[in-house]
């Protein structure tokens, strides 16, 4: 057998401190809390806006066209290139390439939903979805510059900790601009203020809460390989490096390893969190299906299942760290699809809260460590920093396909088989991906992606 990187010197295992370490990093620290400035503006233009314009008595079906405003989120790899190739006038030359960004889109984040704030969706309803608009639209931008500055700042054996840290701050700044943003709007009212005004002063306050991205852009250090793109760009005209961002992210991607090697990898984007988004999409339905009301699946999926998600995520993070590359994505693309048949054996017990709650926080905590793991493998695709943006959105777009499309018939699915063979149907679901991952593993794929020994 020949020997490979990975075979004949493995690199040595860190220890426990070592690990957990490495979250204190102030590289890391820092994506924590670009992690909750992330998360932050996400239920502003979603669930917190729905529930005021509910509340203020908008109708249904204009409720239900505000989900639109999400668009940005999921076509932001149109507009990642100009991330990458253009540079922020005068921002640029004080804080750098990456950071100037942030903080170009964190002002706009601010402004704008202090617009969306500043107007009520009963008696205005256009501005407020031009408005959840905007802050979608600045949030989506924000979320490229964060992932390239994560992905060039943190080393390739700092990136799992790093995604952790952001996932766990990502769902805190979630939880602030939904729950979070609910209770001041509340504390508000019993000051006296009027019902559109404890709204407008509501959001007044998660628009403070952006200063914590600002601060931590202006605290954080520009990565030194965005450093040495920004000083590429100086040799070239805005067009010329935007055309070689748009081409560059293409043929660098598909020479790297061979034009087969990369139709696998994509593939295998596509289809690595499949088991979970099949599963996913009727868990919900699944639940009211046994007979569970409302509030009892509400208070285990807020409860202990963002606990399982969160410390599945540190989990993951301490694995990655640990482990090889295409080890961890064994062991995370085996958990989260064998998780699945919790709730095949949920369906054969009925209408039982504990069970419930076993399946939740299993696949809650198995499918973020499949996901730190996935970011991790992500990440280390990226290597270029002139156009790490444009290929990390890229990237995460084609990894939704599986997500937004391939999942559209679970219903059917589910209705043909019953609950307890659908969840099998989603575990054998994982398969494909590992088959795959086993696949590029013997074609070197990962020795490739290894951290060069300096």
């Amino acid at each position: 057998m020949t020997a490979t990187p990975e075979t004949a010197a493995p690199a040595t295992t860190p220890t426990f401190l070592e690990t957990v370490a490495v979250y204190f990093k102030p590289r890391v620290l820092i994506v924590l809390f670009l992690g909750f400035s992330a998360g932050l503006p996400l239920a502003l233009s979603g669930s917190t806006l729905l529930f005021w314009a509910a509340e203020v008595g908008v109708n249904l079906k204009t409720i239900g066209l505000f989900a639109l405003v999400g668009t940005p989120y999921t076509i932001k790899f149109l507009w990642a290139p100009i991330v990458d190739a253009l540079d922020v006038p005068i921002l640029a030359r004080w804080l750098g390439r990456r950071r100037a960004w942030l903080l170009l889109t964190q002002l706009l984040l601010m402004v704008a939903i202090l617009f969306l704030g500043a107007n009520d969706p009963a008696t205005a309803p256009a501005v407020v979805a031009l408005g959840a608009l905007m802050v979608a639209t600045a949030s989506a931008t924000q979320d490229i510059v964060i992932d390239a500055f994560r992905i060039e700042s943190l080393d390739e054996n700092e990136q799992a900790a790093g995604m952790a840290s952001y996932v766990a701050a990502y769902r805190v700044g979630m939880l602030a601009s939904s729950a979070g943003a609910l209770y001041v709007v509340s504390g508000f009212e019993a000051l006296g203020f009027t019902k559109s005004g404890a709204w407008s002063a509501g959001y007044a306050a998660m628009a403070a809460l952006v200063l914590v991205g600002m601060l931590t852009t202006l605290v954080a250090t520009e990565p030194e390989k965005s450093a040495k793109a920004e000083a590429i760009h100086g040799r070239e005209t805005p067009v010329a490096r935007l055309k070689r961002t748009i081409s560059g992210a293409f043929v660098d991607f598909f020479t790297y390893d061979g034009v087969l090697v990369a139709i696998v990898v994509l593939v295998f984007v596509v289809l690595f969190k499949f088991t979970d988004a099949l599963a996913g999409v009727m868990t919900g339905p699944f639940a009211v299906d046994l007979g569970f009301s409302r509030t009892e699946y509400a208070n285990i999926v807020k409860g202990v299942g963002l606990i399982a998600l969160l410390a599945g995520g540190f989990a993951g993070g301490y694995i990655a760290r640990a482990l090889p590359l295409a080890a961890s994505l064994w062991i995370g693309g085996i958990l989260q699809s064998v998780a699945n048949l919790a709730f095949s054996w949920l369906a054969v017990m009925g209408h039982d809260l504990m069970w419930l709650t076993v399946a939740i926080t299993v696949e809650n905590f198995t499918s973020a460590i499949g996901t730190v793991m996935f970011v991790a493998y992500l990440s280390a695709l990226c290597r270029n920093p002139l156009h790490t943006a444009t290929q990390y959105a890229l990237l995460t777009a084609l990894a939704a396909v599986g997500r937004t499309y391939l999942s559209a018939g679970a219903g059917y699915v589910a209705d043909a088989t019953g609950w307890m063979w659908f969840f099998v149907i989603c575990a054998l679901a994982g398969l494909p991906s590992l088959l795959l991952l086993w696949w590029l593993q013997t074609k070197g794929h990962f020795a490739k992606l290894a951290p060069k020994k300096s």
